[in-house]
């Protein structure tokens, strides 16, 4: 099996599992699962992320099986952050507010989404032609994923904008399939938004919902031929419920019947099975079959309360089948129906809260990361890029603050300098210097306490700051690093040993008089032969 021949495999069963029996969908879970342990044995970090989002989404369109996503999700975001993939690792959240909705904690599910879309405000730009493909795929498909959080939430001026989005990030790279998905997920959210729209009376409005969706419906035939979609040889109105739905609503009437008859008993997405239900129980209205048309309705939301169906999506049904039930009995008071209109406006007002929470915790998520890369500049500025020690800007600063507290004293500072380093860039190379450096970094951090700084001073020159050790302390400290560098493997050190000054810090001495007297402590050990520690603790001044 070649990597392309996974990835495509596990992309032919993610198109599958939304509308196929719930047998046929435990079957492709398992398939899933043998092709991601495969991925994981080959390690290719994109083609890891796609099938543990194919695993983790067929879980999720699997009724019940909802929370066995989880594990697969907490694995892709650790993968997603490990590799630097940012865009998946929106997808990743938009997806785990997915199963926040399903597990009806929608709030959550709220924040997992503005946490995905923050990213996504400001993606990091890719560098070469090939980044620019890979970076629109999956900027789409991350789009993709929050957009259908946002719809099953009912925020559609939010999903409306992150869907014109994805069809712009597409135009470049989509094939007719991801074309076809696009414009299913176009066509869902428009019919969800009018049948919403509906429930509050905004009819007007609604009507021109369905007759957009209609058109897109018409336009999709095109790419449908080509896309994943197409089971057999038909138009796509004869295969999929969303589209002969969005048809029928736009037109209600008995020419629809028998073709929605069929595709309501065929298993669609999550939302699917509602929307044909709906749309044929009009049409069967529209024929004086209103038994007819409410048995419709109440077996779509039986299945809806066993299958991954969102709220949202069930209360839909529920205001249909209310509608019919007010139809039928015309003795119903009026305040019934002037109560239930005053819910539902309660209910849409709640979603305008919704919405303004949703981007009270986007921008706040936007400006955390931005705090977080300034905050990680800031470190960069006291941090030696060979070594990963502190550098000599951020000495200054701790031996100011430690200098200045009681509790830390006495304070020793130790300068130490390699022995033998100016041979080793001069006659092997600078990088072999570079790799000595490094160890002898290593070492000084390993050999000393937790609380020790230690920090590249300049060149092949480390300043060691010992809080809260006395001279003896300090000495043997010093006097342990210095014997575990000579010991360290030839290939390592290359032969480098350590010529350590220590000294005490007296009571308000500057801290440049300090690395002064450390300094010249530090050349009284290389005189002596180096590869030892010289103190001259007894010579601090009483002040500067």
């Amino acid at each position: 099996m070649s990597d392309a021949w996974l990835v495509g495999r596990a992309r032919e069963l993610r198109a599958a599992v939304q509308s196929t029996t719930r047998e046929e969908q435990l079957s492709i879970v398992a398939e899933l699962d043998v092709l991601l342990d495969e991925a994981r044995t080959r390690g290719e970090p994109l083609m890891v992320a796609d099938l543990l989002r194919s695993a983790a989404m067929a879980r999720l369109s699997t009724p019940a099986l909802g929370p066995h996503a989880e594990p697969l999700l907490d694995e892709l975001l650790a993968h997603t952050r490990d590799n630097g993939l940012p865009i998946l690792r929106a997808g990743t959240l938009a997806l785990q507010g997915k199963r926040m909705i399903l597990a009806e904690k929608e709030d959550d599910a709220l924040t997992e989404i503005a946490r995905a879309l923050a990213i996504l405000d400001d993606p990091p730009a890719p560098k070469t032609p090939a980044e620019k493909r890979i970076f629109n795929r999956s900027l789409v498909t991350a789009l993709v994923d929050c957009w259908q959080g946002l719809n099953e939430l009912g925020l559609y001026e939010t999903a409306e904008e992150v869907s014109a989005r994805s069809h712009r990030a597409m135009r470049e790279s989509a094939g007719p399939h991801e074309i076809t998905l696009q414009m299913f997920n176009l066509i869902e959210m428009l019919l969800a938004w009018a049948i919403r729209l509906e429930r509050i009376e905004h009819t007007e409005q609604a009507r021109e919902k369905f007759a957009v969706a209609a058109s897109v419906a018409a336009a999709v035939e095109a790419p449908f031929t080509e896309s994943l979609f197409r089971l057999r040889e038909a138009p796509a109105i004869e295969q999929i419920g969303l589209i002969a739905a969005a048809v029928a609503l736009n037109d209600p009437g008995p020419s629809h019947i028998e073709r929605l008859n069929r595709l309501f008993t065929h298993r669609g997405g999550d939302q699917e099975q509602g929307v044909v239900a709906i749309a044929l129980a009009r049409c069967l209205e529209r024929d004086s079959q209103g038994d007819a048309a409410r048995e419709v309705l109440l077996t779509a939301r039986r299945e809806a309360d066993r299958s991954n169906t969102p709220t949202s999506a069930r209360l839909n049904l529920d205001r249909e089948l209310a509608r019919f039930e007010m139809a039928a009995n015309p003795a119903l008071p009026e305040t019934v129906a002037a109560y239930t209109l005053a819910l539902e406006q309660e209910l849409w007002d709640m979603r305008e809260s919704r919405a303004a929470a949703l981007q009270t915790r986007r921008n706040h998520e936007r400006l955390s990361a931005e705090h977080g890369a300034i905050a990680a500049q800031a470190a960069q500025a006291l941090q030696d890029p060979l070594t990963g020690l502190p550098n000599r800007r951020a000495l200054d600063e701790r031996l100011r603050a430690l200098s200045s507290d009681a509790k830390t004293q006495p304070l020793s500072v130790a300068l130490v300098d390699l022995d033998g380093f100016k041979g080793v860039n001069d006659t092997q190379s600078h990088a072999e210097g570079d790799d000595v450096l490094r160890v002898i970094a290593s070492t000084l951090r390993d050999t000393l306490r937790g609380n020790d700084f230690v920090a590249r001073y300049g060149g092949d020159e480390f300043v060691v700051l010992l809080p809260g050790a006395p001279s003896g302390a300090a000495a043997a400290a010093m006097g342990r690093t210095v014997a575990a560098v000579s010991e360290l493997p030839g290939h390592l050190s290359r032969g480098v040993t350590l010529s350590v000054g220590l000294v005490s810090m007296a009571p308000s001495e500057h801290p440049e008089a300090v690395l002064t007297r450390a300094d010249a402590a530090m050349y009284a050990a290389k005189r002596s032969g180096g590869n030892r520690v010289s103190t001259a603790m007894q010579d601090a001044p009483d002040a500067t």
